[in-house]
């Protein structure tokens, strides 16, 4: 959606409604845009303050919405004119002060000119009507495709509240919301209170609700329509779940109350203070841009994550609960206390992060959480880093149209093990009782990040500006490496050898992390030795390591303490990639295997030397947790394999190996759903061969299906995966099968295995609708089709539409905005692993410098995997042909 309206027209509007008041109000220091800059935000927080909204909505299941804002607030001075903010609006009426007043107003914020405020209390009051969002941002709605009903939302993050109501749209101008809603009579209304009254009205039924809590607008919600309610009364705040009508037999209410429960156990403890909100309702919502998001006691969910047609696997029930406990942990981490500009976002998401998995870990029954985030979010946050486009942890924000600039894993997954290693060197419970502290101290208030670090240093008794300074400020993953020696069968020295990332970021860090050394024994791994280090600079000598017998492995980071990428010494690589089966700790499996394929991705270790490990190694891996993680590897290998286009002997065999494989682990782990269905999802991502496209298609029709439950998720895959590769029928296979699946996902699922095609007419039609702003379809659909577009394998067809794309980038880049630009930039910058493809992108990177800074950083990315990628190839040493 074009956020934009052009200067011109804005102009116009404003004049047009600008009477005597307006035209005597001094020049306009806010710029004339979407968005508010930081120092604009300061300068109105500063003279802005108690502030009170009192919110009436209108709502009728149409495109459009009506409300009233009611808004109180003391003002410092009448010095200059006060802003307001409100997006895309037709305003009807506006009041200051109980005098009505002509609106000056940009359809980006109204203009309250200073004759018509006064010093101490003013209330300002502006009717108003606005068209629903549909790319999930503000008030959004969408129509149920099944039944025709209708459901809205909101979402303001990171500064969206405007588009739903006329509001100081800034994290540190914290409210009180009372709300007062019209809605159809069989509609539920949820905002962060309860009802307190609920009483018929014209069209419907109108809600009343007591006054919140002070909270920033971000926080705050509202969500309406004729959703499935379930309620659980049995903890100690009482629970609601909502969910669309036509979802309801997907859901599991049962575990979303238990996780949700056990979390507010573990966090009314763990920091002290009991949860601020009173009740706690989670909502599933369709078309959503996240995961979920944290609205005080109004949490929204994505369909998409959360709710399937089958039974859901161990590892989605795990991130359901996580995500359960990474929203929850907001309510105190950003809810309660929250930062005071959008620099800080970073650590209300670190800090969720690393709430979510010591939560997970310790209050449902996913013992193994840890792992599970040093495989997927640590290990994002290492490959973030690595990139020419990483960045420090606490960043400047300059507007809120860069809120989200920086919003990746090193937001979240890198910033979470800075707080974990962290928490190693200051003690658990020193820094247990700092969060503690910080959170009594700054409750219902805005913090800054110097307010969360003096906390924890105040609570060890030690100065942590160095850390912050090292850690927080300066970008780049360090490595560790082990450097040591043997005489008599012993270690005689022992050092840690810790190196920058670069000479552009040179910084050197001290963390505490543990050193361990192996000793090979009847073929299995065993801890010799296991040494406590706190480590800094170039160069720590660990004399606790001295005397230990000389090891086969040694492994710096022994249960992942620190945050730092590991490089095995040369005797320990080699044991690392002949003796993965005979590791029995999982977490040390996962770091060996990880090693490894940072060998790959290091030029270290070609890429066909790693398949020939994986496919010895992966068929006897017993951790389930580990084994998603094992053939995410793999799955990586057969990427980096379409994408080098090798038509060869070697590529050839090699694919049918690991899709051999893949089929091999469906058939032995049959009567094992879990792990069955986690080898069954590797070999729909592995199936290339006719062979293989037709048992998928016999499973469509029964046939095969070797005890799996073939449901409406897998039916679509295999529809999608058929329609990839050109199956014979597989179009026809996607018109049938929307007609026995009508909803919304199976809608999704058309689209997605319909744009996936190897076919120009169908690659041309759907890139036009992508590229159109103006489309009339619903955002979540155009995502779709991007991410549906190019498929790895299809180089050729990328290829005749590649130099458009980016000659075209700069245009949508100015046309669109974030929220598009996000999902466009990231699936539709054309790469295609060649020298040629390298070049293209070399010479757009030095042309196109205006491009904004999420798109250029997502420019930058895409060449450097691509140079990565051409890297991987020329390391190879199979055989070519």
């Amino acid at each position: 959606m074009n956020t934009f309206a052009p200067r011109a027209m804005a102009l116009a509007i404003a004049s047009a409604f600008a009477f005597n008041t307006a035209a005597a109000a001094p020049a306009m220091q806010r710029a004339e845009n979407a968005y508010l800059s930081e120092s604009d935000a300061m300068t109105r927080s500063a003279r802005v303050s108690n502030v009170d909204y009192v919110l009436d909505f209108t709502l009728t299941g149409k495109e459009s919405f009506a409300g009233t804002t009611t808004v109180s607030f003391d003002l410092k001075d009448i010095d200059s004119a006060v802003t307001l903010d409100l997006n895309k609006a037709t305003v009807k009426s506006l009041s200051i002060n109980g005098k009505p007043v002509a609106p000056s107003y940009n359809q980006w914020f109204l203009t309250l000119a200073p004759q018509d405020l006064v010093k101490g209390k003013n209330t300002v009051t502006v009717s108003y009507e606005r068209l629903h969002s549909t790319n999930g941002e503000g008030l959004h709605r969408m129509v149920d495709p099944v039944d025709g009903r209708v459901y809205t939302y909101s979402h303001f993050e990171p500064a969206a509240a405007h588009q739903m109501f006329a509001v100081f749209d800034q994290p540190d101008l914290k409210a009180t919301y009372t709300v007062t809603v019209n809605a159809p009579a069989d509609w539920h209304v949820v905002t962060t209170t309860r009802e307190n009254k609920i009483a018929d009205a014209a069209g419907g039924k109108r809600w009343t609700f007591p006054t919140t809590k002070k909270l920033s607008p971000y926080n705050f919600s509202l969500h309406a329509g004729p959703y499935q309610v379930w309620e659980d009364k049995s903890g100690k705040y009482p629970m609601r779940l909502f969910a669309r009508q036509s979802v309801a037999k997907q859901v599991t209410p049962a575990d979303w109350f238990r996780y949700t429960k056990s979390g507010l156990t573990f966090f009314d403890d763990y920091f002290g203070i009991p949860y601020q909100f009173e009740k706690y309702d989670q909502l599933l919502v369709p078309d959503f841009l996240y995961g979920a998001m944290e609205n005080a006691a109004a949490i929204t969910f994505a369909e998409g994550g959360f709710l399937y047609k089958a039974e859901m696997t161990p590892a989605q029930k795990a991130r359901q609960a996580e995500v359960i406990m990474h929203e929850m942990a907001h309510q105190w981490f950003g809810d309660l206390v929250t930062m005071k500009w959008w620099n800080g976002l970073w650590l209300n998401e670190s800090f969720a992060s690393f709430m979510a998995t010591l939560a997970t870990a310790e209050a449902t029954e996913f013992k193994d959480a840890w792992q599970s985030f040093y495989q997927d979010d640590k290990q994002g946050a290492y490959a973030q880093d690595q990139k020419v486009s990483t960045h420090p942890i606490e960043v400047p924000v300059p507007s809120s149209s860069n809120a989200f600039d920086n919003i990746d894993a090193i937001t979240y997954s890198k910033g979470a093990s800075t707080l974990k290693q962290l928490r190693h060197m200051l003690g658990e419970e020193v820094f247990r009782k700092g969060v503690h502290n910080y959170l009594v101290k700054y409750s219902w208030q805005n913090a800054k990040l110097e307010d969360f670090i003096g906390s924890l240093g105040d609570a060890a008794g030690r100065d942590l500006s160095k850390w912050t300074q090292d850690w927080l400020y300066q970008a780049g993953v360090n490595t560790v490496a082990a450097n040591y020696s043997c005489s008599g069968g012993k270690i005689s020295s022992f050092s840690l050898q810790q190196t920058a990332a670069s000479k552009a970021l040179p910084t050197l860090r001290e963390q505490r992390v543990q050193v361990a050394a192996f000793k090979l024994v009847n073929g299995k791994l065993v801890l010799a030795k296991n040494v406590p280090v706190t480590y800094a600079g170039a160069n720590t000598r660990v004399p606790g390591m001295v005397g230990a017998a000389c090891p086969d492995l040694v492994y710096p980071n022994y249960q992942d303490w620190g945050f730092v990428k590991v490089q095995l010494d040369k005797r320990s690589f080699a044991t690392a990639r002949t003796t993965l089966a005979g590791v029995d700790d999982p977490l040390l499996r996962a770091m060996l295997w990880q090693s490894l394929w940072d060998g790959v991705r290091d030029g270290k270790l070609a890429l066909n030397e790693f398949i020939e490990v994986a496919l010895a190694n992966a068929p006897q891996e017993k951790d389930y947790t580990l084994l998603g993680d094992v053939l995410g590897k793999v799955g990586s290998s057969k990427y980096y394999l379409d994408a080098m286009g090798l038509d060869n002997a070697y590529a050839k065999r090699t694919t049918k190996q690991l899709e051999d494989m893949a089929w091999q682990g469906v058939l032995a782990y049959k009567g094992n759903d879990s792990f069955q269905r986690r080898w069954f999802a590797t070999y729909m991502g592995m199936a290339s061969s006719p062979e293989a496209l037709a048992r998928l298609a016999g499973m469509l029709e029964g046939r095969g299906t070797e005890g799996l439950n073939i449901g409406q998720d897998q039916r679509w895959a295999i529809i999608a995966r058929l329609n990839r590769y050109n199956y014979q029928g597989a179009a026809a296979l996607v018109e049938a099968e929307s007609l026995r699946d009508k909803s919304d996902t199976g809608q999704g699922a058309a689209l997605a295995a319909t744009v996936v095609r190897p076919d120009p007419k169908v690659k041309a039609e759907w890139l036009a609708n992508v590229e159109d702003l103006k489309t009339k379809l619903p955002f979540s659909r155009v995502r779709t089709a991007m991410g549906s577009m190019y498929p790895t394998e299809q180089k050729a067809l990328a290829e005749q539409t590649a130099a458009a794309r980016l000659a075209r980038l700069p245009a949508i880049d100015k046309a669109a905005g974030p929220v598009f630009m996000r999902s466009y930039a990231g699936t539709m910058i054309p790469a295609s692993c060649t020298p040629a493809s390298v070049q293209r992108l070399e010479r757009a990177a030095q042309q196109l410098k205006d491009l904004s800074a999420g798109t250029r950083r997502s420019l930058l990315d895409t060449l450097q995997e691509d140079q990565r990628c051409v890297a991987i190839q020329k390391a190879m040493t199979a055989p070519k042909s």
